[in-house]
């Protein structure tokens, strides 16, 4: 099954013009998906409305998921900065369970505010994560597992099923009736599931 691919930290450097044409590309797509939605946003439009060709947009994204996968991206630095610097208990601080809560809680919400982007950014044609990088979630909810006496638990297992459950099966499991029709007590429904799930495997 898909996991939304994320690479947090510093962004690789790039030459000033791929920057350029980066920056450009993106907030184009971002301008097309407000206007029209996710549909409208494939690869011969996006070089069409921005005037690149298509070889730069598929070198840069290589398919259309890519596109959203990037724009995924750039929002997730937004919660990547919350986790690493921001107040407890998301950042630094608090008790590991409190943060793994936290979390899940601020995932879930990031998910449903960008549902469309994050469906599409799902390559049902791709067996395997497409970034070789292990995701940032994996290794955040790692690094919390390890500060737990969880005697004789596979870590970097349950890291891997505990990212799943925030990632791609969250949104392939409920249907947009179902997100449209549960209204604002989807997101407080999902978060209470994934601290009862967190209580659970995290319990002495």
């Amino acid at each position: 099954m898909d996991v939304l691919p994320v690479s947090w930290g510093p962004p690789r450097p790039e030459r000033a013009d791929a920057a350029r044409n980066r920056a450009h590309l993106l907030a184009t797509a971002r301008q097309m998906l407000a206007e029209s939605g996710p549909d409208q946003l494939t690869m011969d439009a996006l070089a069409e409305r921005s005037g690149l060709g298509k070889g730069t947009v598929f070198r840069r994204f290589g398919t259309r998921a890519g596109i959203f996968q990037a724009l995924l991206d750039e929002i997730e630095r937004g919660l990547q900065e919350r986790v690493m610097s921001g107040p407890p208990p998301l950042g630094p601080g608090a008790p590991p369970v409190d943060r793994l809560v936290a979390y899940g809680r601020a995932r879930v919400r990031l998910l449903l505010e960008n549902t469309e982007i994050a469906r599409f950014a799902l390559d049902g044609r791709q067996p395997l994560p497409s970034s070789s990088r292990t995701p940032a979630s994996q290794m955040h909810i790692r690094m919390l597992l390890r500060q737990l006496s969880l005697d004789g638990a596979d870590l970097d297992l349950l890291a891997i099923q505990l990212t799943a459950a925030l990632d791609g099966p969250l949104l392939l499991y409920l249907s947009a009736d179902a997100l449209t029709s549960a209204g604002p007590q989807i997101e407080q429904s999902l978060g209470s599931a994934w601290q009862d799930l967190i209580e659970r495997v995290c319990r002495p």
